[in-house]
């Protein structure tokens, strides 16, 4: 074994044992407030731009993962972080109100919102655990967030092997996996959370009432929102992901 690859491999086994104390004491944590778990405020987010903002933790963990690939000419940058319920808010409402005023429907506008974005209250960028990243390194595409661009020869294929090894090492694991078998949101390669905060966010997100939240919180065309919509929405979106993520 060459000096690179000690110092390599021993960045990775010690950062990720590092991990696990952080891990273990996270999921015992359930003192989360519904605030903190739909994107109205939680003291623990550090930072102060769209891609800096993040639970302080997964600051720490993000670091020592990319101190470590950046040892394989790895260059992880974040493209978005923690984002607030008021900017969810607004994305999804532009959505609606362009939808409604192309003719659709208000049910068909909210269908349509969902392929692809979530109900604000519903995003995991709420909880400053979860990032979307690429290699800063790669030569970039135009449009940077495409699965295609992970695999075969697209740029973010030496990034997505890479991680596919050691992400769990430092806490952080795919979301939205290629599972032919999983609903909801397409499959993100570049789209990762910190299990040890996440896991036990999840578990005090799953005992909120959505309709209730989603009622008070008075998001646009909320009215349409049918209990049966509302329970498949969860049940897809929401909770058919990753299972070591639940």
């Amino acid at each position: 074994m060459n000096r690179k690859e000690f110092i390599k491999n021993s960045l990775i086994i010690g950062t990720g044992l590092n991990v696990l104390p952080s891990f273990s004491m996270g999921l015992f944590q359930n003192s989360y407030s519904r605030n903190q778990l739909i994107g109205l405020g939680n003291p623990d987010i550090i930072g102060d731009s769209y891609t800096s903002k993040m639970h302080k933790e997964t600051v720490i963990a993000l670091a020592k993962m990319k101190t470590a690939a950046a040892l394989e000419s790895i260059r992880i940058e974040v493209v978005s972080a923690y984002r607030s319920f008021q900017r969810q808010k607004e994305i999804y409402e532009d959505k609606y109100q362009r939808y409604i005023s192309q003719g659709l429907s208000p049910t068909e506008a909210i269908e349509k919102i969902v392929e692809y974005s979530t109900i604000p209250g519903t995003s995991r960028h709420h909880w400053g655990t979860d990032i979307d990243i690429i290699d800063s390194n790669a030569a970039q595409p135009e449009n940077i967030l495409q699965a295609r661009h992970f695999h075969g020869k697209g740029p973010y294929c030496k990034l997505k092997e890479w991680l596919d090894e050691h992400a769990e090492s430092f806490g952080f694991y795919e979301v939205y996996t290629d599972d032919p078998h999983r609903k909801g949101f397409e499959y993100e390669p570049w789209h990762l959370s910190y299990a040890p905060i996440s896991r036990p966010m999840m578990k005090a997100y799953k005992e909120l009432d959505l309709k209730t939240v989603f009622q008070e919180e008075k998001i646009m065309g909320s009215e349409h929102f049918t209990d049966d919509f509302i329970s498949k929405y969860r049940n897809e979106n929401i909770l058919d992901i990753n299972p070591d993520l639940l």
